[in-house]
């Protein structure tokens, strides 16, 4: 049995204003009966659950059954944003038993070599892409993190950071929307009242906005002007104009008017996972192309009557745009080869143990 860890805020809070409603309530019947309660995980640290219940925040770690069933599947382990089930035990102890179903889940690919996908933040109702208009944005990695956050059921949303630092920010907002067809952009400034109180308004009581980008991008000053006081440690870009990373874990922070904000770190890179229909969406005007092209399989390259291509040579398209496709579109094909590999492999093996049980049970056949 799990080590129960000492409270870290007495302080009660509000679960509805954290998204605690009717359905979830529903979800939570089965675990309410056999005397559990509810709580949201805000940061995961080594195996260490900072959760928020109605009686306070406190410190807890995962039952045995959840431990054992993420040898198999990373994914049940509860991550920053969930909803869990906690069991109080006579001798004073507490263990998340059980995760309750998550809305939405941001997931990314994994770096390692088994090709699984990293859910990066859970039940976020706006999942909102960050990126800093100074020094450079970067429009391929908008792209990149708009597909990822379509995939994840979430509203989506631009946030594009220290408007307040670039002379011609409506040219340079205008050119980055390109990048997010159908996705609201929303220049901001974390020392921009009417724009943090603008931001406010998207979350509000019982949502969650979750913050993606890399590091350097301002995503702990958008959550420091949130909350209204500094929760998030901030650090000067380095010499060279890149980010440094500020915030190291995931956290769900509740914001005064009610909701709450989850921050994650900077990521260098984004691995695409399962991401096919969210990176049709993120290429809408693309995909809207495509489908005046003569061929049906047209791969959009070197093919006569090729409409993309036809908007590229006018200008209609942005040929960096197309390029960006291109390479989103054979990474996706790549993973999925890999996990049709892992999976076939897995299937061999458990072949191969199959007819070595058979072989043993002839060997011991009396007839």
């Amino acid at each position: 049995m799990s080590s129960n860890l000492a409270a870290a805020h007495p302080a009660p809070v509000d679960l509805g204003s954290l998204g605690w409603d009717a359905e979830r309530a529903r979800s939570f019947a089965s675990y309410a009966r056999s005397g559990c309660r509810p709580a949201r995980v805000s940061r995961v640290d080594r195996g260490v659950y900072a959760v928020l219940t109605a009686e306070g925040a406190m410190r807890t770690t995962a039952a045995g059954r959840l431990l054992a069933a993420a040898a198999a599947d990373l994914s049940t382990l509860p991550v920053a944003g969930d909803w869990v089930a906690l069991r109080d035990w006579p001798d004073g102890h507490t263990t998340v038993e059980a995760v309750l179903p998550r809305r939405t889940s941001v997931v990314r690919n994994s770096a390692g070599r088994d090709s699984l996908g990293q859910i990066l933040a859970a039940n976020v109702d706006v999942a909102a892409v960050v990126e800093a208009l100074d020094p450079d944005p970067d429009a391929g990695r908008i792209e990149r993190l708009v597909a990822l956050v379509l995939q994840s059921g979430a509203e989506p949303l631009v946030l594009l950071t220290k408007a307040d630092l670039v002379p011609d920010v409506t040219g340079l907002v205008a050119q980055l929307r390109r990048s997010a067809p159908g996705v609201e952009v929303l220049p901001v400034s974390s020392r921009d009242p009417a724009a943090m109180a603008e931001l406010a308004q998207r979350v509000g009581h019982g949502r969650t906005l979750g913050l993606f980008g890399a590091s350097g991008v301002g995503k702990s000053s958008l959550v420091n002007a949130l909350v209204g006081t500094s929760v998030l440690v901030t650090r000067a870009l380095r010499a060279d104009g890149r980010g440094r990373h500020t915030t190291t874990f995931r956290a769900l922070v509740p914001l005064p008017g009610g909701g709450a904000v989850l921050d994650t770190p900077g990521v260098r890179s984004v691995g695409l996972d399962d991401t096919d229909d969210g990176l049709r969406a993120a290429f809408a005007d693309v995909a809207a192309l495509a489908a005046e092209c003569r061929f049906r399989d047209c791969r959009h390259e070197q093919e006569p009557g090729c409409a993309v291509l036809a908007a590229v040579a006018d200008g209609s398209l942005p040929a960096r745009r197309l390029a960006s496709w291109h390479k989103l579109a054979a990474e996706l094909a790549w993973q999925y080869d890999r996990r049709g590999a892992r999976v076939a492999a897995a299937r061999r093996a458990a072949a191969r143990r199959a007819r070595a049980l058979d072989r043993r049970g002839d060997r011991h056949d009396p007839s």
